[in-house]
């Protein structure tokens, strides 16, 4: 074989080679990135979590739960979106109607989803809530998700809105699963308002980046390199951020206020080694971990509710 023909060879190969990357590429962001294609159905069969064992208990806290006041709410973002969220009044008036949680719910989930069976509690003890839609979920508008790197910035107009509507003496808080979690810990270094006065992260990611790069090899069986990284400039030129621009781990280096970080042993979505790390990264003078043994993805609540509410309680102060 000549010389010419092995460098055709090569040359075919390598060109066959970036075509082949280049298409993955291209095909895994727009299962990603894009709403139309992230789908919720894929998502829960990644996660692994049997949502079937509470078919029936969430069924009835749905229920009950859209038998209350509630209303839809609409904020507008930086860059033009409107957002959607649903706002419940506090069913007593035990706290003099001045707690609000607001709710942030997981990728490609929305709002009053994630938060049907947690309804219960805030119910109970007196909270008002916003179930929020993140931008390209549920009824807000938006074509690229934005992994809490977009959502933390959203979160400052919801803020606006329940200081807008129900006072400046009223106290907020911020309960987020997944990546409603991340957007959470992400916005903690934001310059927000004195009426936040803690979070609650469930399940929460350290960045886009690394939990891609972790379904990547733990569900596609594919390097994360050059994968993540040419998704990275890709999302940079379509959604107008990278995937690691906002780490919750470096945020939470500037972290003040009360976090309470809880998370799955059985988590194979996002590692429960995420919340470790989130938690030692953690500056805050006021923080806990609940490590639920036996929870997947997103279960902490339904696994051990009595631990899970007492750690609520706990943090709220009705202990």
């Amino acid at each position: 074989m000549t010389g010419e023909k092995i460098l055709f060879i090569i040359l075919a190969c390598v060109i066959a080679l970036v075509l082949v990357i280049a298409i993955s590429t291209i095909y895994l962001y727009r299962r990603t990135m894009i709403r139309q294609n992230a789908k919720m159905e894929r998502t829960i069969k990644m996660a692994g979590t049997d949502w079937s064992q509470y078919k029936d208990m969430l069924a009835k806290r749905k229920e009950f739960m859209l038998s209350r006041e509630h209303e839809d709410v609409y904020v507008k973002t930086f860059d033009n979106l409107k957002l959607h969220g649903v706002y419940f009044p506090a069913i007593n008036d035990n706290l003099g109607g001045k707690k609000i949680v607001i709710c942030m719910h997981g990728y490609t989930s929305r709002s009053m989803q994630d938060f049907t069976g947690l309804t219960d509690y805030y119910f109970r003890k007196g909270f008002a809530m916003l179930q929020t839609d993140a931008r390209a979920h549920g009824e807000s508008e938006g074509r690229y998700i934005g992994f809490g790197c977009l959502d933390r910035k959203d979160l400052m107009f919801f803020i606006d809105y329940i200081l807008e509507r129900m006072g400046k003496d009223v106290e907020i808080y911020l309960h987020g699963i997944s990546m409603g979690a991340s957007t959470a810990l992400m916005a903690s270094a934001l310059d927000l308002p004195s009426q936040v006065k803690g979070i609650v992260s469930d399940c929460a990611f350290t960045s886009p980046k690394e939990v891609f790069s972790h379904v990547l090899r733990t569900m596609y069986h594919l390097p994360a390199f050059p994968l993540i990284q040419l998704a990275d400039i890709l999302n940079r030129l379509l959604a107008g951020y990278g995937t690691d621009e906002c780490n919750a781990k470096r945020e939470l280096k500037k972290a003040k206020l009360p976090i309470l970080f809880i998370h799955g042993s059985k988590d194979t979505f996002v590692p429960v080694n995420m919340c470790h790390e989130l938690y030692d990264s953690c500056a805050s003078n006021n923080k806990k971990e609940l490590i639920v043994e036996n929870a997947a993805h997103g279960e902490s609540y339904y696994k051990d509710t009595k631990s899970y509410e007492a750690a609520l309680d706990e943090f709220y102060g009705f202990t």
